[in-house]
C-alpha cells in the first residue's frame, strides 16, 4: 500500500504560505513526498494549478498533476502582506482539521505554514504559538513516550530542542527546573532514537550564564539546576554532559561530539541554527502522538504575494516530516 499522505495547514493566508506550498509542490510533484493542503482553495488557485480533493485517499492520483486541497473557505478576501484578525478562525480550524486527520491515520502527518500570533491573539487565540496549541489538540490521546511538546529545530548536521520556547527572556531563569530539562532530555532522547534512526543518542546541554555559570560565580542556575537536570538525565540511561557554555558549543569540531543540543531559551537555539542555515531549517515538535514539522521562519508578511519567496525550508519541512513517519509506520 502507498504511505498516506501528508497535510499541509496553509499558515496566514496574507503571508508566504500560498506561494511556499506552490514552490513546493512544483519541486515535489515528481518524486517527493505527496501531501495535501488545508485551507481556501481559491486562494491557493491564483498561486499555482488545483483540485479539490473528498478525503486523503485521492491525494495519490492527484498530487502528480495539481495540489490536492481540502477547502475550507476564508469568509473574508484576502490582501497580501496585511494580516487580519478576520482569518483567525479559519487558519485555527486548518490546523485542527491537520490535526484531526493526523490522529485519525488519514494522512501520515501535520506540515504546518507559518502563522503570525499578533492577528490570532486580537481573535482570542490563548494559545503562544503553533506548539502549544497542537500540544493541547493532542493532550488527550493516547502516546507510547514521553509527552512533549518539545521543540527541535534541525538544519545540516545540528539539531538543538529547546526547555523553554516563547517566553521574554527575563522569564525563563524563574522557569528553570529540574523537572522541566530532564522531561525535554528525554523527549529529545527519544526523538533521536525514534524519529531520527540514532541507536544511542548523545545530549550536549547548554548552561544559561555566561562561560556556563563559571562554578556559580556567574549565575547559580548551572550548580543547583541545568547540572542537577544533567545527572538526572544520566540516572536515566540518557548520554547527556554539561552544562556547557554555549558560545562553543555550535562550531564544527563540537557539533561532531552529539547529536543534539539542550538549550535554555529560544534564541540560544535559533540562532546557531539560522547561521548554519537560514533557508534549510526545519521544526519539529517532539512529543506528540502525531508527526508534526513546519519551516523555520515566520510569515514573510514584507514579501508575501511577491513571487520573492523561497521554499526551501517547507520542502525540507516536508521532506523530514516524510521520514519520521516512515520510521513510525516501520517500528
Amino acid at each position: 500500500m502507498s504511505p498516506a499522505p501528508l497535510a499541509l495547514s496553509l499558515g496566514d493566508p496574507a503571508g508566504v504560505g500560498p506561494e511556499i506550498v506552490a514552490k513546493a509542490w512544483a519541486a515535489l510533484r515528481g518524486s517527493g513526498p505527496a501531501f495535501m493542503v488545508i485551507g481556501d482553495a481559491e486562494l491557493l488557485r491564483t498561486a499555482a494549478n488545483i483540485r479539490r480533493v473528498g478525503a486523503p485517499r485521492d491525494v495519490a492520483d492527484v498530487f502528480p498533476d495539481a495540489i490536492p486541497v481540502l477547502d475550507v473557505p476564508l469568509a473574508s478576501p484576502v490582501v497580501s502582506g496585511q494580516p487580519s484578525a478576520d482569518h483567525a478562525q479559519a487558519i485555527i480550524r486548518w490546523i485542527e482539521t491537520g490535526v484531526g486527520l493526523a490522529l485519525s491515520g488519514q494522512v501520515s502527518g501535520l506540515v504546518t505554514a507559518p502563522i503570525a500570533k499578533a492577528p490570532l491573539y486580537e481573535a482570542g487565540f490563548g494559545f503562544p504559538g503553533h506548539t502549544e496549541f497542537l500540544a493541547e489538540l493532542t493532550s488527550g490521546q493516547p502516546y507510547d513516550g514521553c509527552r512533549g511538546p518539545v521543540m527541535m529545530l534541525a538544519a545540516q548536521d545540528l539539531r538543538v530542542a529547546l526547555v523553554t520556547i516563547h517566553e521574554p527572556l527575563a522569564a525563563v531563569p524563574g522557569l528553570l527546573n529540574i523537572d522541566r530539562i530532564v522531561t525535554a532530555g528525554l523527549c529529545t532522547a527519544q526523538a533521536l532514537r525514534r524519529d531520527f534512526g540514532i541507536e544511542r543518542p548523545r545530549l550536549a546541554v547548554a548552561g544559561l550564564n555566561p562561560h556556563s555559570g563559571e562554578g556559580g560565580a556567574i549565575g547559580r542556575e548551572e550548580v543547583e539546576i541545568i547540572g542537577p537536570a544533567v545527572e538526572a538525565l544520566r540516572a536515566q540511561a540518557v548520554d547527556a554532559i554539561g552544562p556547557l557554555p554555549a558560545d562553543t558549543l555550535f562550531h564544527a569540531e563540537a557539533r561532531a561530539t552529539y547529536d543534539a543540543v539542550l538549550c535554555m531559551y529560544h534564541d540560544q537555539a535559533l540562532i546557531p541554527v539560522k547561521m548554519l542555515d537560514f533557508w534549510g531549517g526545519v521544526n519539529v515538535t517532539l512529543g506528540l502522538p502525531i508527526v508534526r514539522t513546519s519551516p523555520d521562519h515566520g510569515t514573510g508578511f514584507a514579501i508575501a504575494g511577491r513571487g520573492l519567496a523561497r521554499a526551501d525550508s517547507l520542502i525540507a519541512a516536508i521532506r523530514l516530516a516524510a521520514k519520521i513517519a516512515d520510521r513510525r509506520a516501520r517500528a
